[in-house]
């Protein structure tokens, strides 16, 4: 256990929750873990991919040894051809918050975050048809396609970098006929507000991440992640939501034949660094109020 994670421990209620939001790769899991096994608890998932049952090295879901250290909720129990929402997360979280372990609720999904602590707003479900349209003008056209049909309001408020929230806000408007920046003026309550919580940023530079970065998918092909990959080849399906897992694309290509590992290792550090600069970017925007730690501070002689 590193100095700070100690300082940190000192400076926690055991009988708050506690929120630990950061970049993949940023040590968060390390420091989830230590807490738990202090002061006891249940470290709940909050990225969006390490629900789904069909990853588990390429995510960097906890592993057997991790399981066995402390108690963990919602992660890898989703059928890898189900849908899965900031929405489904929240209902399954809502229940966690009520003990009878003290939640200590970990990820990189800002959303995930930001739904729970200054609540969702209450869309209807996108129809199947008008997903379907959805992902066929993104594949043909790019998301840069659907700005045009998104409210001002709405499409000044979006990363318009990130490819699915830009598609989520035009499906909202297709659907709905009233615009995502709307709905969100409608939010109900929160379940956990901020002040509830103990609220934990981890902070990363960006040479030391993207380091770190390159050398985990290091691991995880030593550990398996090709063959989770080859597990996955024959229902392959990017437009499923299980399929957006970083790396994923990139093995799947050279299981095809169509580039060679090297260049796949390449190419997926390279979209997990970009992967974990947006979110940074969503961190300094969204939770600048939050107590920020330092990523490499945190992992001390393992950095």
């Amino acid at each position: 256990m590193t100095p700070l994670i100690e300082t940190l421990i000192e400076m926690l209620s055991p009988e708050r929750p506690v929120l630990i939001a950061g970049p993949t790769a940023s040590g968060k899991s390390a420091l989830a873990l230590a807490i738990a096994e202090a002061q006891g608890g249940v470290i709940v998932n909050a990225d969006a991919i390490q629900v789904f049952a069909n990853w588990q090295v390429l995510t960097a879901r906890p592993d057997a040894a991790e399981l066995a250290r402390a108690r963990h909720a919602l992660y890898g129990h989703v059928a890898w051809d189900a849908a899965y929402s900031v929405g489904h997360w929240l209902r399954e979280v809502a229940p966690l918050l009520q003990g009878p372990l003290r939640p200590i609720i970990i990820g990189g999904t800002g959303l995930y975050f930001a739904a729970l602590t200054e609540g969702l707003a209450e869309i209807p479900a996108t129809p199947k048809a008008i997903r379907a349209e959805a992902d066929r003008l993104r594949l043909d056209a790019g998301h840069e396609a659907f700005f045009p049909e998104i409210d001002a309001e709405t499409l000044s408020r979006l990363d318009r970098a990130n490819p699915m929230r830009v598609q989520r806000a035009w499906e909202v408007q297709r659907a709905t006929g009233r615009g995502l920046a709307a709905w969100q003026a409608a939010t109900p309550p929160p379940l956990l507000p901020r002040a509830g919580a103990h609220a934990l940023r981890v902070d990363a530079a960006r040479d030391w991440l993207n380091a770190r970065i390159a050398r985990r998918f290091d691991a995880m092909l030593e550990r398996g992640a090709l063959a989770e990959a080859e597990d996955n080849l024959p229902r392959w399906d990017p437009a499923l939501p299980s399929f957006k897992a970083i790396g994923a694309p990139e093995l799947i290509r050279h299981l095809r034949g169509e580039i060679p590992l090297d260049e796949a290792r390449e190419r997926a550090t390279i979209a997990t660094c970009r992967f974990a600069k947006r979110q940074r970017t969503w961190l300094r925007a969204r939770m600048s109020t939050w107590h920020g730690v330092d990523a490499q501070s945190l992992a001390g002689a393992r950095s």
